[in-house]
């Protein structure tokens, strides 16, 4: 099964981001919902983590919400994608049999390591990118589809 986490994650931010930029900073979770094409409850739990790592500022009440809590161009993709996910690792290792020669005895290893580099490679690329970097690109897909 696909994990849909960051891609949901990144969406919310990205409308939050526009919201700030347009009509107004707050989005309700209902908003968001709609916008995702989910329920309001999953938002609110995609949106903790943000908040618990200072991307998103939330408040209660009829005209409550979220909005972005520091400016998109400080938000990288990496801490959204980070946020997202935790520590869980890009892929999982099959689980060990047997270690009857090199292959089973240093699969994990190698395949722990791998993992591991990989995942660098892909915060290194995501920490060069901003939430206001992927606003601008998506606006430039836009333009080009029309």
């Amino acid at each position: 099964m696909l994990d849909i986490r960051f891609s949901s994650a990144l969406q919310a931010m990205l409308y939050l981001a526009a919201a700030a930029e347009g009509d107004g900073p707050t989005v309700s979770s209902g908003r968001l919902a709609q916008a995702l094409g989910t329920n309001a409850s999953v938002v609110r739990k995609l949106l903790v983590p943000l908040g618990v790592h200072g991307l998103v500022e939330s408040s209660r009440g009829r005209s409550g919400g979220a909005r972005l809590a520091r400016p998109a161009g400080e938000i990288t993709l990496a801490e959204i994608y980070r946020c997202a996910v935790g520590e869980k690792p890009l892929w999982a290792c099959r689980p060990e049999n047997e270690h009857v020669c090199p292959v089973t005895t240093h699969a994990a290893e190698y395949f722990a390591r791998l993992t591991a580099e990989v995942e660098g490679a892909v915060l290194q690329s995501l920490g060069y990118r901003t939430l206001a970097d992927a606003l601008r690109e998506m606006r430039g897909l836009d333009r080009a589809a029309n």
